[in-house]
């Protein structure tokens, strides 16, 4: 008995210095940053007096001005960049993942290739597509632009990042954003739906064969159903990091022309250590971090009621 007492202290003690970081570097200034969204703090010099509220419905009502305009926007560009790059990511990593399954030769090489993106950062991603879509002049393309007019293809040449043309509340220069993080991120995706593939027993498909199932048959009713744990990991994981994008689009194409590509994540950065306007740059900060909870905590719930029910 006292053996276990002794190691559970000797446990909390070899955590006790990770539970002291966590707390101050990590709820500590969460805390701190939801008491400067409620002060007045509007300048270079701290100021705490309570403002109550007065930031977030400036982020939310007509009264906010531009910045109201802008964080509509922003929080439209947000909405589409999350949908189009999770189906992207999603159904491009499913399908390369049952294309390695096949038990195809040199598979090792082909998950590197898939992989490799995920070993450069988001600064490297955005630089190096904001080559690929810069759109140049007409008299000088660049990028992919330059590519079409060599082969003849001129009338596919696009503005891509620097377009302002839209449908409805989607700015098409997205378009290029998601192409470039979805890149990065697929090979995860791929990755997580290859491990749960091999994870499945042969037998099953076996059976669903001996039934007269056909290929497609098997991965729709056997094989689909049994990765769906992974697909909403994938969609958890790949959710929260598109919620919170800021240095691909940062260092890609900025906010943009009209906000045509701005997300909130550069709207916080701009606002706080640009206008040096803290209080309201808090503001935003609580609110991305309300909206990446909207997605975690009820997986977080899920999972552990999964873990007390197993």
């Amino acid at each position: 008995m006292k053996h276990k007492r002794r190691e559970r202290w000797l446990g909390f003690l070899i955590l006790l210095p990770s539970i002291i970081l966590l707390g101050l570097f990590v709820y500590g200034f969460i805390a701190w940053t939801g008491i400067v969204s409620v002060s007045k703090w509007d300048g270079v010099t701290p100021d705490y007096s309570f403002a109550g509220l007065t930031w977030y419905k400036g982020l939310f009502t007509a009264v906010g001005g531009i910045s109201h305009r802008r964080f509509v926007i922003d929080l439209w560009n947000t909405l589409f960049f999350t949908i189009f790059f999770l189906l992207i990511c999603v159904a491009i990593g499913l399908l390369l993942a049952i294309l390695l399954d096949q038990k195809v030769k040199a598979e090792g090489i082909f998950r590197t290739i898939y992989l490799f993106p995920m070993s450069l950062s988001f600064v490297v991603t955005g630089v190096v597509w904001q080559w690929i879509f810069a759109p140049g002049t007409a008299t000088r393309p660049r990028g992919l632009n330059a590519l079409f007019t060599q082969i003849g293809l001129e009338n596919l040449t696009w503005k891509w990042y620097t377009s302002t043309d839209s449908i409805g509340p989607f700015h098409v220069a997205l378009i290029p954003v998601i192409i470039a993080a979805a890149w990065q991120l697929i090979g995860y995706t791929m990755a997580m739906y290859l491990a749960g593939l091999r994870g499945i027993p042969e037998e099953l498909r076996e059976a669903a064969r001996v039934d007269g199932a056909t290929e497609v048959q098997i991965y729709r009713h056997v094989v689909l159903p049994l990765l769906s744990p992974i697909t909403l990991s994938a969609l958890i994981v790949l959710g929260h990091i598109s919620l919170k994008i800021f240095d691909l689009v940062y260092t890609m194409t900025g906010k943009g022309t009209g906000f045509v590509t701005d997300v909130p994540g550069i709207f916080m950065f701009e606002t706080t250590f640009r206008g040096n306007h803290y209080a309201q740059g808090a503001a935003i900060s609580m609110v991305m971090l309300f909206m990446v909870a909207l997605v975690i905590v009820p997986y977080l719930r899920y999972s552990l009621k999964r873990e007390v029910e197993l």
